[in-house]
């Protein structure tokens, strides 16, 4: 498990990022910035790559983070923590990954609800299709405006 050719993203879909281009585009949001996290073998280093991410996140004082990961399996391992170290630090968060036919995380955790599921194949497997199972424009419009909601809520109960 990981990376394979259906969720690997290509250097032609980073020039084309529909994840940048949709937030980039939205006037209701700022795009701050874009962390690039590294998915370490060690599960220790695992969980100290997703604690500074976080930590990065709050000390920029983000209102929120869409948080994409092109691998699956172990690589959800740091990925699940990245997103509970965001979501305990008050920070509302969506994210995007492929999960297909597992239809859940190796680990689970409270803050994985509004994480997008990027499969596109019918059976929910990874297809060794070059980029089948990459995040869409949609699938960004979808992150971005669960993220919106979850802004609101935190603004609402914060008032």
């Amino acid at each position: 498990m990981g990376i394979g050719p259906s969720t690997k993203e290509t250097t032609l879909h980073h020039f084309r990022d529909p994840l940048l281009e949709v937030v980039s585009k939205d006037t209701d949001v700022d795009l701050m910035g874009i962390i690039l996290v590294g998915s370490p073998d060690g599960n220790e280093e695992k969980m100290l790559v997703g604690t500074r991410a976080a930590v990065w996140a709050e000390c920029m004082r983000a209102d929120g983070v869409i948080f994409s990961c092109d691998g699956w399996g172990n690589s959800h391992v740091d990925y699940t923590n990245t997103m509970e170290q965001i979501g305990s630090r008050g920070i509302p968060a969506t994210g995007i990954t492929f999960n297909g036919n597992a239809a859940q995380f190796v680990v689970m955790n409270e803050y994985l609800e509004d994480v997008i599921d990027i499969n596109k194949s019918a059976t929910g497997d990874e297809t060794n299709v070059l980029g089948e199972n990459n995040m869409t424009e949609r699938d960004c419009k979808l992150a971005l405006a669960k993220l919106k909601l979850r802004m609101r809520q935190k603004d609402l109960e914060n008032k």
